[in-house]
């Protein structure tokens, strides 16, 4: 639990609201990794044509459009986020889809703005550990669903294993510009003992749990593409190079390319390796 959660929650909302347009842009490639995940995601809560379903922190969608294409017809997708800005890239996908048995919600999952036993179906690829607090939004997904509904999550495992990722972020701690999160504290790394996931769904009243691991690859032209990309989509990493001088810039990028050159191919196109954890269970 961060010291301070109102503060934590009213900047994070910031920072996606500023990363929301960057995300649209950037999600060919993030689905084109992510799509494994979300696949898994979509299967693990039995969709079939009638039920509502809704997906926490969507993003562009894309993981809840799968499923809205199975629930139909008679059945809904609530597509909500914490920002208003993520929900206008969702609805700019799901109009270029053909997608209509979508709703689009602000809605925080640590206070699910929906009555008691009104879902079928929660998914939420890589939200819950970015939360404050994660068990009360477990208590939320919960209260929601019908009995017998089910919840589907992803979270990332650890940061060895998602070098697209802590590189990056080791290298600005060794410079001093950004701090590791303390343990207990959201971050993209929270849940990176299966154990924790265990046990809030367990504490949150969910039974037939299920937790498996998922290899994902990210793949770009070039290692500098990556770059550009992880600038965009991350207000945190980008906050952090920017705090760099130019010199302490390009000795980053160094050491970064250092570590990340392994991926590369002869032609310079890199694929990045990735492993989260999914995670589903029943109501």
């Amino acid at each position: 639990m961060v010291a301070d959660p109102s503060e934590y929650r009213r900047a994070s909302r910031e920072r996606w609201a500023c990363a929301a347009g960057a995300w649209g842009t950037h999600r060919d490639v993030i689905q084109s990794a992510a799509q494994p995940v979300s696949h898994w995601l979509v299967d693990a809560i039995e969709p079939q044509p009638g039920p509502r379903v809704l997906e926490l922190g969507a993003g562009p969608g894309d993981t809840g459009f799968l499923a809205a294409e199975l629930i139909a017809p008679g059945g809904t997708l609530i597509s909500s986020d914490v920002v208003e800005e993520m929900l206008d890239q969702g609805r700019a996908r799901a109009a270029e889809l053909g997608i209509d048995n979508v709703e689009f919600r602000t809605i925080d999952a640590e206070w699910i703005d929906l009555p008691t036993a009104s879902v079928d179906g929660v998914l939420a690829r890589w939200a819950y550990m970015l939360l404050a607090d994660p068990a009360t939004a477990l208590g939320e997904t919960r209260r929601v669903l019908r009995p017998g509904g089910r919840v589907a999550l992803a979270a990332w495992t650890q940061p060895e294993d998602n070098p697209w990722a802590s590189a990056p972020m080791d290298e600005l701690v060794k410079l001093g510009t950004i701090q590791r999160p303390a343990p207990g504290e959201p971050d993209m790394f929270a849940f990176r003992d299966p154990q924790r996931i265990q046990t809030l769904l367990e504490e949150a009243g969910f039974t037939d749990i299920t937790i498996e691991q998922v290899p994902i690859v990210y793949r770009f032209a070039s290692l500098d593409d990556w770059w550009d990309t992880q600038l965009d989509i991350s207000t945190s990493l980008a906050r952090g190079v920017g705090a760099l001088t130019p010199a302490q810039r390009d000795d980053l990028r160094d050491a970064i390319d250092a570590r990340l050159q392994q991926y590369a191919g002869d032609d310079g196109a890199v694929a990045l390796p990735g492993l989260t954890h999914v995670a589903a269970a029943s109501a």
